[in-house]
């Protein structure tokens, strides 16, 4: 049974950029997942929590979601954390919140109602200063090797054993890193309606993500693929001229429909029969920096279905393996030869009633005591061009390391 929705107070309106430094900076535990610095929709939340190890977070009935949805928000109580992509999990059970509701402009405090009162007290923030230059990231891989790693996938699909690969390497930045003014700069630079800022003890998520990976709501489940990218132009026409590129685009259209099929495939395994189906097929979605082909699967899940049993399902996402998916996994973790840790995994919250959101973690940075890193990729097809898959990797990586204070290395 899912728990009872707890109490919360109304407060004033404060930006929530104010309202996390004033309240919960300094927290060992803390989270905000962000709508936006000018969002006029959807919510954000931020908090504290304790860590919590046991796999409560993973028992909750997906199928039952949204009980406890009401006049303060989707998200009313539970968990908030990450899953790496090889399926390890850190989540906090939230001992105290805010949430935002951006179409409304009211704040909600949840857990601890005297949070409701210390908002008032939120100064303005000052402008974040500016990053330190911390020069050339150094890359896991030369793009000389990731062009021969491409063609590598190449030859793997040319033989038969997967129709796309997402290939993926990392970008690392040494030294300490003051993990919320990058999350502030990287929040103004490339807002995303699913940005987030975990602290888990040592290890920071700070994110720009703009690719939802589960929504759970009222028994259903809504996943969001993206496949296909294209740089922003400063000149309207020249970017109008690379959205419609994408759109039509063959080698792009064809890997984003693999991955919509791959996932159908995936939620038809927890999803009442027929209910699977696809409610958006490549429509162009424009953030600061990239243009992106997004769709849209959803099914009604069966019934007494946990959230555990929807990753095990879904996770990774296909979005970030290629198709089929166990093949796919097996070809790339002996192509890229290292673990890929909280890059191409997922975050956000789960809900003591079922309820969850989670979001990509793709323009993300991971923030460790001693190095901060950038994970970057992207889908290999047998009409890949190395070249343009190279560029497409530093495309990806700039906007993060840029908000380190550091630069993509030459050749990407």
């Amino acid at each position: 049974m899912p728990h009872s929705a707890p109490s919360f107070a109304r407060a004033a309106w404060v930006d929530p950029e104010a309202a996390f430094l004033h309240l919960f900076a300094d927290a060992p535990h803390a989270f905000w997942l962000d709508a936006g610095p000018a969002a006029t929709a959807g919510w954000s939340w931020m908090g504290t929590g304790h860590l919590d190890a046991s796999s409560h977070p993973m028992e909750q009935d997906a199928a039952a979601s949204g009980a406890l949805a009401g006049e303060a928000g989707p998200f009313r109580g539970g968990w908030v954390g990450w899953r790496t992509y090889e399926g390890e999990g850190a989540w906090l059970r939230v001992d105290a919140m805010l949430a935002f509701d951006h179409a409304s402009r009211q704040v909600f405090a949840i857990g601890d109602p005297a949070l409701a009162e210390r908002t008032a007290d939120a100064p303005a923030p000052r402008d974040v200063a500016p990053a330190d230059d911390r020069g050339v990231a150094s890359a896991r891989v030369t793009p000389e090797r990731y062009a021969e790693l491409i063609a590598a996938c190449r030859d793997r699909i040319r033989e038969g054993d997967a129709y796309q690969l997402c290939l993926t390497t990392r970008f690392t930045v040494a030294g300490p890193t003051d993990a919320l003014a990058v999350f502030r700069r990287l929040r103004r630079a490339s807002t995303s309606h699913h940005a987030g800022f975990v602290r888990i003890a040592e290890t920071t998520l700070v994110s720009a993500s703009p690719e939802r990976f589960l929504e759970v709501r009222g028994g259903a489940v809504h996943t969001h693929p993206i496949k296909g990218t294209r740089p922003r132009a400063a000149d309207p026409a020249r970017d109008a001229a690379l959205a419609d590129d994408l759109r039509t685009d063959a080698k792009e259209r064809a890997e984003n429909v693999m991955i919509v099929d791959l996932m159908r495939n995936d939620l038809s395994r927890v999803c009442e029969p027929s209910t699977v189906g696809v409610d958006r097929l490549l429509e162009v979605e424009s953030y600061p920096h990239v243009h992106q082909l997004v769709s849209e699967v959803s099914g009604r899940l069966t019934v007494g279905t946990t959230i555990g049993a929807l990753l095990d399902a879904t996770f990774p996402a296909g979005s970030m393996t290629g198709a089929p998916k166990e093949s796919a996994m097996h070809i790339l973790a002996d192509l890229e030869a290292a673990p890929r840790g909280l890059y191409s995994g997922a975050f956000g919250w789960i809900g003591d009633d079922g309820a969850a959101d989670l979001a990509m973690v793709i323009r993300s940075i991971v923030v460790h005591p001693d190095a901060a890193w950038v994970g970057a990729g992207g889908g290999i097809t047998w009409r890949s061009v190395a070249a343009s898959e190279v560029a497409e990797v530093g495309i990806k990586a700039r906007a993060p390391l840029a908000a380190l204070g550091a630069e993509v290395p030459p050749g990407w």
